[in-house]
């Protein structure tokens, strides 16, 4: 049964619509697994044992929906009906919310079965998952090395067996940074392609999608989180045929940029990082698309301090509302030092400097978009370190600024594509010396993920990587 939780959710749902499993059974797998795995990863902020077998009762063979009965996760920054809203602080308390955010919702109608919520760094803002309140949360493939961040539970709940896949969001590269330490598929979708309703009608930064072991996973996701919902503030067209439909569709020849300097100055990237993204050039010509290496103007641009003055009131709204929550205004005490410092900074920050730094985001995504038009994708290191042991980047202790310049460090290459907008997708093609998997990043056009995941297929096809399964996966 441990064996079924690493097979494609395709063939999962097709042996419960048959009959051939129940959907309690694949559920209370998942379940023993997460007991069994949990103190040792550290994935889960809260397990639904018994909504999710009440959930798997009320589905039987023949159910219609596409994914009946397949267990997944969900990021705890999200709303689900009647468990826990942590945001892995302490400030939210075990707040339950009574409703689902609307990709919950879609989850659900496609006939997924919860069962659990999993952990993040407090409020999101890191790229390890470290949070004072659950402690942290580890690589399934090296129990001392980080699953990165903020979808660091997820990723390592799927790396390690527990679910076949699992939910996060990207706000800077949050899924994309746990696929790359984590051997998955990380795909972050165009702004506007999943609706951040209800409790948001528009997100700049962020945006929803999930963890996956294949590129047709990540895409028949996509055609379920995807599409307007009434009231959104902005939100991309639908594209003609579904996602999943473009998976092993031959996308034509191409034109791909490979870009490795760094888009945030000063950076040092480890040769493997490098090589990794070089070696995947190699591999997308020897496809029969042309490559060319690039030098995007993104490394000069000083763009780090607009996006901690956008991305730092983000984290100061949910501090503002862990802090009605309680009926108080939020202290110190209540939240990590990085947190505390992003909220401290946001509140001295007046409007037109948030504003500004907004404007000056838009204006450079413009420039950077124009640059890349001639592209039909790029290919980019993922991270610039391999994934950094426990305890080295987190939001405690007394130098906050200076973990959050080591994650930037760390990170790199994710958030530009926050900041304009554009898919990405990490890709785990290869394995490092050390053990760990080495992941590349392919950027796509604005709307682009037609492209972007029929080029992640072929790469794929050629290098095939859903059989490499972590040690504790195996167990």
């Amino acid at each position: 049964m441990n064996e079924l939780l690493t097979r494609p959710v395709t063939e999962l749902a097709s042996l419960i619509r048959s009959g051939d499993l129940a959907a309690r059974e694949l559920v209370e797998s998942s379940l023993r697994r997460i007991d069994q795995l949990e103190p040792t990863v550290g994935a889960f902020t809260h397990v639904a044992y018994d909504s999710a077998t009440a959930d798997a009762d009320e589905i039987s063979a023949g159910d219609p929906r596409p994914f009946a009965g397949v267990p997944v996760a969900v990021k705890d920054n999200r709303p689900v009906a009647g468990m826990p809203l942590t945001i892995c602080s302490d400030l939210f308390g075990d707040m339950i919310p009574g409703h689902d955010s609307f990709l919950v919702r879609r989850l659900r109608e496609a006939g997924f079965v919860i069962v659990g919520k999993t952990t993040l760094p407090e409020m999101g803002i890191l790229p390890t998952t470290e949070p004072r309140r659950f402690g942290p949360t580890r690589n399934p493939w090296n129990l001392e090395r980080t699953p990165g961040g903020s979808s660091g539970g997820s990723a390592a709940a799927v790396a390690a067996g527990m679910v076949p896949l699992a939910h996060g969001n990207d706000g800077g590269g949050s899924i994309r940074i746990p696929a790359a330490c984590c051997g998955l598929v990380g795909l972050k979708p165009s702004r506007g392609r999943v609706s951040v309703g209800p409790y948001a009608g528009d997100s700049f930064l962020v945006q929803d999608g999930a963890l996956t072991r294949t590129v047709a996973e990540t895409a028949q996701l996509l055609d379920i989180l995807a599409g307007y919902e009434p009231g959104d503030a902005t939100w991309a067209p639908p594209t003609d045929v579904p996602f999943a439909e473009l998976v092993g569709r031959d996308p034509g020849r191409l034109r791909v940029g490979i870009a490795l300097t760094a888009p945030l100055e000063g950076v040092e990237v480890e040769p493997v990082c490098e090589q990794a993204a070089r070696d995947a050039a190699t591999l997308i010509e020897s496809l029969g698309h042309q490559v060319e290496e690039i030098n995007p103007p993104w490394s000069t641009l000083g763009l780090l301090p607009d996006f901690t003055r956008a991305f730092g009131p983000m984290v100061s709204i949910m501090t503002a509302i862990g802090g009605r929550l309680r009926g108080r205004e939020p202290t110190e005490d209540d939240v990590e030092p990085l947190t505390w410092a992003l909220w401290e900074r946001a509140s001295s920050q007046d409007t037109i400097s948030f504003l500004s730094s907004m404007a000056r985001l838009q204006s450079v995504a413009r420039k950077l978009v124009a640059f890349l038009e001639p592209f039909d994708a790029v290919v980019t290191p993922a991270l610039a370190r391999r994934p950094v042991a426990i305890g080295e980047i987190h939001g405690r202790g007394p130098d906050p600024w200076g973990n959050y310049r080591r994650s930037g460090a760390f990170t790199p290459y994710t958030a530009i594509c926050n900041v304009t907008g554009q898919p990405a997708i990490s890709i785990p093609l290869y394995h490092g010396d050390d053990g760990l998997p080495l992941a590349v990043q392919l950027i796509g056009r604005p709307l682009g993920e037609d492209v972007l995941l029929a080029l992640a297929a072929q790469l794929e096809s050629a290098q095939p990587w859903a059989g490499r399964l972590s040690p504790l996966a195996m167990a």
